[in-house]
C-alpha cells in the first residue's frame, strides 16, 4: 500500500491493503503550508480528509464576533471533514493531507474491513469533539486549559521519561481558540500551571509533567 494512508489502515490483511491502494492511487495529496488559509475550494470534491503528516485545525469566526474558535483539529492518522463555507483550515506545522473524493469513499466503504476501520476512526474523532465541547462547561479557565492539554497529550503526545510531550506548535492564540477563551486568559492560566509543576513550555510546544497513566486516568474520569 502507498505510504499516504499507512497510519490509518495499518495492519490490514494484504488483500484488503491492495484494495485500498488501488482505490486511493488517484486521490489528491495536498501539502499544507503552516499559517496559510485553505478554504473549502482548496479541497474541491473531497468528502473526507486524512491527515498524513503534521497537524491541522479548522477555524471558524461566528457572525458578529471578532474572536475565532477552532471547531476541529487533527494530527497524523486522523480524519477531518473539509471546511464549510464559514470555516478555514490551517496547518500548525508543515502538513500533508489526502483528499478522499466521494466516489473513492464509496469504494472504501464497500470493503467491510476498511469500513470498520473508518467507523472506528470516526467514532474516535467524535469522542474527541464531544470531550472538547464538554470542556466548555468548566467555568474556571485554568481548568479548561489543563483539560485541553491533557486531551492533546492523550491523543497526540509522545511519552518521555519527564512526562508527555506535545511536539506540534500550539500558540497561546491557538489554545485560546480551542477552549473559547482570550489569549490573555490562557497566558495567565499557563503561567499558573507552570508554577504548580503541571506543564513546562518551550516556545509553542509543551511537556506535561505527569505520568502517562495520569493522562489516561483523567480521560477516564471525564468520560
Amino acid at each position: 500500500m502507498r505510504r499516504r494512508l499507512d497510519r490509518l489502515f495499518a495492519g490490514l490483511p494484504a488483500a484488503d491493503a491492495n484494495d485500498v491502494a488501488s482505490i486511493v492511487t488517484g486521490c489528491p495529496r495536498i501539502d499544507v503550508e503552516p499559517g496559510d488559509p485553505y478554504f473549502r475550494s482548496s479541497f474541491h470534491g473531497a468528502a473526507l480528509l486524512v491527515v498524513e503528516d503534521g497537524f491541522v485545525v479548522v477555524r471558524a469566526t461566528p457572525s458578529g464576533r471578532s474572536r475565532s474558535i477552532i471547531t476541529c483539529e487533527g494530527g497524523p492518522g486522523r480524519l477531518v471533514l473539509p471546511p464549510s463555507t464559514d470555516e478555514v483550515l490551517f496547518g500548525l506545522s508543515a502538513s500533508r493531507l489526502v483528499a478522499i473524493p466521494g466516489e473513492a469513499l464509496d469504494d472504501l466503504l464497500a470493503v467491510p474491513v476498511v469500513a470498520q476501520v473508518l467507523l472506528e476512526h470516526l467514532a474516535s474523532t467524535l469522542g474527541l469533539q464531544q470531550e472538547a465541547i464538554g470542556n466548555f462547561a468548566n467555568t474556571r479557565h485554568i481548568d479548561r486549559v489543563r483539560r485541553k492539554l491533557l486531551q492533546l497529550g492523550r491523543a497526540y503526545g509522545r511519552v518521555s521519561r519527564e512526562g508527555v510531550r506535545i511536539d506540534f506548535p500550539v500558540s497561546h492564540v491557538v489554545l485560546a481558540e480551542m477552549i473559547g477563551s482570550s489569549r490573555e486568559t490562557v497566558t495567565r492560566a499557563l503561567d499558573e500551571l507552570q508554577r504548580t509543576g503541571f506543564v513546562e513550555r518551550s516556545g509553542h510546544t509543551y511537556r506535561l509533567l505527569v505520568s502517562p497513566e495520569c493522562v489516561l486516568g483523567d480521560a477516564g474520569a471525564a468520560a
